[in-house]
């Protein structure tokens, strides 16, 4: 799956809560509707974005890492 993403945010090695948090970061800066891709060897993401409202397009795995798409929650 591809999505065209206008943000992109690579998480890779890092331990929670560090993706989660610069992912919140990340999002806080977007516009409403926007995409981001995330790479990540972190698999909470998922959580984060039903924990905030916000639509998890699709995932996949290569290895260990995970790639996400996320769609910014309206306002």
């Amino acid at each position: 799956m591809t999505q065209d993403a206008q943000h992109h945010l690579d998480a890779t090695g890092l331990l929670c809560p560090e993706p989660v948090m610069m992912l919140h970061n990340k999002v806080r800066d977007m516009a409403p509707g926007e995409v981001l891709e995330v790479r990540s060897t972190e698999r909470d993401i998922p959580k984060f974005c039903q924990f905030l409202g916000h639509t998890l397009l699709g995932q996949e795995q290569e290895g260990e890492l995970w790639v996400y798409w996320i769609r910014k929650k309206g306002n």
